[in-house]
């Protein structure tokens, strides 16, 4: 479940070691705490829950799909409700679609999530064959579930103003300069992105 503290730390003093710019901020910043997600299908379920609605509104809204469907639910359940049972719990049509790809991947046993390819690129991949997640909630899932190492969410706004910020740049950097800029930084980008979320909204960096 996650990159554990320890985990965080020695992949940030390893890259601090490397990029003294990174060295100078994790001495004002400290290091972040772990992002610990578990894993399964339910972290992506939440996730599709969650999108594009308050974090207070996806609360509610999960916690009616828990009362619907009971707290330890399979993806079954979920397939065997029908469109107004799960419009109740405040799905929309388009989130109801996302849900059913995601529980019909896996219960047809085309989705393991104790068994995803080993290779970043290959699980992302694997991820993105759901309906509604992305290359980022593929990326987060990774990160936080599993606690991949060198996953980087270049496409994260947050992480690409944190890296501006820290590397010194006038300008954010868009998704492709932040990616060639983390280069150097494998095989510890996780940990450095946990650290940029982390220094976000700190007033001192």
């Amino acid at each position: 479940m996650g990159l554990t503290p320890d985990q965080i730390k020695d992949g940030l003093d390893e890259i601090a070691s490397r990029e003294p710019r990174i060295g100078a901020v994790l001495k004002v910043a400290g290091y972040p705490e772990p992002r610990l997600r578990p894993t399964g299908y339910k972290t992506l379920l939440r996730t599709i829950v969650g999108q594009q609605v308050s974090v207070a509104v996806a609360t509610s809204m999960w916690n009616k799909l828990e009362a619907e469907l009971g707290e330890d639910f399979t993806p079954a359940c979920l397939l065997e409700r029908d469109f107004d049972a799960l419009r109740a719990c405040g799905l929309s049509r388009q989130k109801q679609g996302y849900a059913r790809s995601l529980c019909e991947l896996v219960e047809a046993g085309a989705l393991d999530f104790e068994n995803l390819p080993k290779e970043d690129e290959a699980a992302i991949e694997e991820l993105t064959r759901i309906k509604g997640i992305g290359r980022w909630s593929a990326e987060i899932y990774l990160l936080f579930a599993e606690g991949r190492p060198d996953i980087w969410p270049a496409g994260d706004l947050a992480v690409q103003k944190a890296v501006g910020r820290i590397m010194g740049h006038a300008e954010m950097p868009k998704e492709k300069e932040v990616r060639a800029i983390a280069e150097d930084w494998r095989p510890h980008r996780g940990a450095v992105a946990i650290f940029a979320w982390h220094t976000y909204n700190m007033e001192a960096i």
